[in-house]
């Protein structure tokens, strides 16, 4: 049987769970950078977003830590262009508390 596209309240359920578990990663480092990062864009985000985002989620701990603190540099694949967003937003609310 085809998949069905998902209907706007699935959407949103989506985009709740997605915020709550980027509020929620295990790490306050990850939980500060993701979580505002969630409630700034993910009711913005179409489906193919939300699919990345969800993808970045499942990413390890320390690996993602790395990346969006500025240890390492974004790798390219899929996520690239999501990691650089987050790392901009990060960047920018750095720069605005400072």
């Amino acid at each position: 049987m085809p998949e069905l596209p998902n209907t706007p309240d699935e959407l949103e359920l989506r985009r709740r769970r997605a915020r709550y578990r980027a509020e929620h990663r295990g790490t306050k480092e990850l939980d500060l950078i993701l979580g505002p990062f969630a409630v700034a864009h993910l009711w913005q985000f179409d489906e193919d977003q939300l699919d990345d985002f969800e993808q970045l989620l499942e990413e390890q701990e320390g690996d993602l830590q790395s990346v969006l603190m500025g240890l390492s540099p974004v790798p390219e694949g899929p996520l690239s262009g999501l990691l650089h967003q987050i790392v901009a937003f990060q960047t920018n609310r750095a720069g605005q508390t400072s």
